[in-house]
């Protein structure tokens, strides 16, 4: 039986931490503007069009989704969100598990440690190696795709599979 969802998990590429701005409001560097266009390029030969996005409403996951446009991935809509800046997944899960079921897929764009905590918590550890590398580190633009054959609504705890994990590099 073949997924019916898939959740497409992203870190935002690399910030400046130069600028002197707070925290929220901190842009990408050259880095992240090359790496968000190759993150963009990865998702739109792999993922294809995706249904939704949820963002971060933070200066750099915004410019990330920006780049990643840039880049070639499309989607039929976004939200933007202050549940998911540098937040626990228990503060914005309900973001995902509220999608309705129209959304094959969705695309969260969001921080670390929530992104990996993210992915640790709705997927099943098995022997993909795209694990043991998440555990190592889970660098900005590195893209965690999860799937499953539940409604948005039932998705819960260990309940995924990781069917990727890569780290494109502009």
């Amino acid at each position: 039986m073949s997924p019916t969802h898939r959740l497409v998990i992203l870190r935002h590429a690399k910030s400046s931490w130069s600028t002197g701005v707070l925290d929220h409001k901190r842009p990408l560097n050259q880095r992240g503007l090359r790496d968000g266009v190759a993150a963009g390029q990865w998702l739109a030969g792999n993922i294809g069009e995706i249904d939704h996005v949820l963002c971060s409403d933070a200066t750099r996951t915004q410019l990330t989704w920006e780049r990643v446009q840039l880049g070639g991935a499309t989607a039929k809509g976004s939200s933007f969100h202050n549940d998911i800046y540098e937040n626990q997944v228990s503060e914005f899960k309900h973001l995902i598990t509220g999608l309705p079921d129209v959304v094959g897929t969705a695309l969260l764009i969001g921080h670390w440690p929530g992104v990996e905590e993210l992915a640790h918590y709705f997927g099943i550890r098995d022997e993909h190696p795209g694990w043991d590398q998440m555990e190592e580190k889970f660098p900005t633009s590195a893209i965690a795709v999860l799937e499953f054959n539940t409604p948005w609504s039932k998705l819960e705890r260990n309940s995924a599979r990781l069917t990727d994990f890569v780290i494109p590099r502009g």
